[in-house]
C-alpha cells in the first residue's frame, strides 16, 4: 500500500518518492505500483525517490504557517480541510488587539467559504456605504454599496479586529489545523535537498524547532520573509503613517447609514471614522510620516490637535471621550519584489501594504490567502506544475493591489476629490467605482472598462482643472449628505 506524505509517497520497504533515481533497494513490485499510480495521474514523475532515512526526507508537516491573522487562520483553514497536516504559529494570544475594524461585501462569500459569516456578522455592526466629508467643498457624499454594478452584496460590517481575528483562528483549529500561540518565528531556513527549517521562540524563551515542505508567511506587517530576504520595498508615493485611538459617545450618522465608515479630509491627509457594535468609535487620521515624526508632543496631545484641525470630524467628537490609548504606525505602506519561491509563499500584509482609506486590507488578505491556498495545494500535490501555480499567484496578487494602488495614490488630489465629491453614472462609471469600493475589482469586464474610462474623466479633470459645484462653504460643520446614483 503506498501511503501519502505531503508530496512523497511512502512504500512498503520506506522508501520515500522525492528525489530522482530509483534507490538500488527498490522492489519491482514498488516500481510496477509506483507507475500504476502515475497512470492514474495520483503522483508524478516515477523515478523520484530517496531513502526515508536521508536528508530531505519527510518533514514534520505539510505547511506552517507563520501568523494568525485573517490571511494565516484562512489559509490554515482551507488547507487543513483539504487533510493536509497544517501548524498555525502565532507570537500572540488572542483576543488580541489590531487596527482595521472595516470591512467589505466582498468579504462576504469568504465568510460564507469558511462556514463563519453568522459568527461575523453577531459581534458586528452593519455597513451599507461610504460616506466622503470633504471641508473643499463643504458637503459630504455617501456611496451605498446596493448601487455597485453587482448587486448582491449590499452591505458589510464593522467588527472589532481582536473578535474577528479570533474567530477565524478557531475556525482554523476546527478545520484540523494545529495552532500555537505566544510563540514567534525568528528565523526560516531553506537547506539545500532538505524541507525548511523553521526556528521559533516562545514566551519561556525556549528555542522551537520545526521542519515543514511547504512555509506561509502570513506574519503581517512584520513580514518574516521580505525582510530576511531583503525584498522589502516602502512605496515612495505614498509614504504615510498613521496615527489612532477608540472614542466612546462619538456622534454617528442617524438611521440606517448609522454604521457606515466616514472617509474625512483635511489639510494633512485623512481621517477614518468606524462605528462598532459595542458603541465605540474607531478613528484615525493617515498623514506624510514627517509629519507625525516632527510632532514635538506626546501622542495623545498631538493626536487631539490633529483632530482639532479638522472641524468636521472635531464635530462629531465633540462629546466623545478617548477610550484608551492613542497608537501611532509608521512605513505604512509598502510591496515585496517577491511573493513565493519553490516551497514559500507570503500573504496579506506580509507581501503588501497599501493606504487603508478603501478598508482593503482584511478582503485582500482573504483573497490572497484562498488564492495561496490553491497554489500551495498544487505545489505539494503536484510539483512539477509548482512554478506555474505560484506564478500565476505571484501576478494575481501583484494586479490586485495595482487595481487598488492607481486610485489610493490620487485620493489627496484635487481632481479625485472633486470627481469623488461630484459622482456622475455616465456609462454606469459609477455604478464600477462602487464596485470597487465594494471589493469588487475582481468582477471582470463590465467593471474593468468602466474603471479605465474613470481613469479617462480623472487625466481630463486634471489637465482642464475643471471645477466642480459645490454647496456654500459657509459653516464647515453643518452640512447635508448627498446621496450618490440618486
Amino acid at each position: 500500500m503506498v501511503a501519502r506524505l505531503a508530496y512523497c509517497y511512502k512504500v512498503p520497504s520506506g522508501h520515500i518518492w522525492c528525489q530522482d533515481k530509483w534507490p538500488a533497494s527498490c522492489t519491482p513490485c514498488e516500481k510496477k505500483v509506483v507507475r500504476r499510480l502515475v497512470q492514474l495521474q495520483q503522483i508524478e514523475n516515477p523515478c523520484r525517490w530517496q531513502d526515508s532515512g536521508a536528508s530531505g526526507g519527510a518533514a514534520d508537516w505539510d505547511v506552517l504557517v507563520v501568523g494568525g491573522g485573517p490571511a494565516g487562520s484562512t489559509i490554515a483553514a482551507l488547507l487543513a480541510e483539504r487533510g493536509r497536516r497544517v501548524l498555525l504559529v502565532e507570537k500572540d494570544h488572542h483576543p488580541r488587539f489590531h487596527i482595521g475594524e472595516s470591512l467589505l461585501p466582498q468579504n462576504l462569500p469568504l465568510f460564507d467559504r469558511l462556514g463563519v459569516r453568522a459568527e461575523v456578522e453577531k459581534s458586528s455592526i452593519q455597513k451599507y456605504g461610504i460616506e466622503f466629508v470633504s471641508p473643499y467643498h463643504g458637503k459630504s457624499v455617501c456611496y451605498d454599496f446596493a448601487n455597485a454594478l453587482d448587486k448582491r452584496f449590499p452591505y458589510s460590517f464593522q467588527v472589532r479586529r481582536s473578535t474577528l481575528d479570533q474567530i477565524l483562528l478557531n475556525n482554523a483549529a476546527a478545520k484540523g489545523a494545529e495552532v500555537i500561540e505566544g510563540c514567534r518565528v525568528t528565523e526560516i531556513n531553506f537547506p539545500e535537498g532538505g524541507p525548511p527549517a523553521i526556528v521559533g521562540r516562545d514566551e519561556a524563551g525556549q528555542t522551537r524547532r520545526w521542519t515543514a515542505s511547504f512555509v506561509v508567511d502570513a506574519s503581517g506587517r512584520d513580514t518574516l520573509l521580505a525582510a530576511q530576504m531583503g525584498v522589502k520595498e516602502r512605496n515612495p508615493r505614498n509614504n504615510s503613517a498613521a496615527i489612532f485611538g477608540h472614542f466612546t459617545d462619538a456622534r454617528r450618522v442617524p438611521g440606517k447609514a448609522e454604521g457606515n465608515i466616514t472617509i474625512f479630509w483635511f489639510e494633512h491627509g485623512w481621517f477614518w471614522f468606524i462605528p462598532l457594535s459595542d458603541g465605540t468609535t474607531s478613528v484615525g487620521a493617515v498623514c506624510p510620516a514627517p509629519f507625525l515624526k516632527n510632532r514635538g508632543t506626546d501622542l495623545t496631545s498631538f493626536f487631539m490637535g490633529v483632530i482639532a484641525s479638522c472641524p468636521e470630524i472635531a464635530d462629531r467628537l465633540q462629546h466623545a471621550t478617548l477610550a484608551g490609548p492613542v497608537t501611532a504606525t509608521g512605513n505604512y505602506s509598502y510591496d515585496s519584489k517577491r511573493t513565493s519561491g519553490r516551497n514559500f509563499i507570503l500573504v496579506g500584509d506580509a507581501c503588501g501594504f497599501i493606504d487603508p482609506v478603501f478598508s482593503t486590507g482584511v478582503y485582500l488578505a482573504m483573497t490572497t490567502a484562498f488564492w495561496a491556498a490553491d497554489a500551495v495545494e498544487i505545489a505539494l500535490h503536484s510539483p512539477r506544475r509548482a512554478h506555474q501555480a505560484l506564478r500565476r499567484y505571484d501576478a494575481a496578487t501583484s494586479k490586485a493591489l495595482a487595481g487598488f494602488t492607481w486610485f489610493i495614490h490620487r485620493i489627496r488630489e484635487p481632481a479625485m476629490r472633486n470627481l469623488f465629491m461630484s459622482p456622475r453614472n455616465w456609462f454606469r462609471v459609477e455604478e464600477a467605482v462602487l464596485s470597487l469600493l465594494a471589493g469588487g475589482i475582481f468582477d471582470g469586464w463590465p467593471v474593468r472598462s468602466r474603471l479605465y474610462l474613470f481613469r479617462a474623466i480623472y487625466y481630463i479633470t486634471k489637465l482642464m482643472h475643471l471645477k466642480v459645484r459645490s454647496l456654500p462653504s459657509g459653516n464647515t460643520r453643518s452640512y447635508a449628505p448627498t446621496k450618490a446614483n440618486s
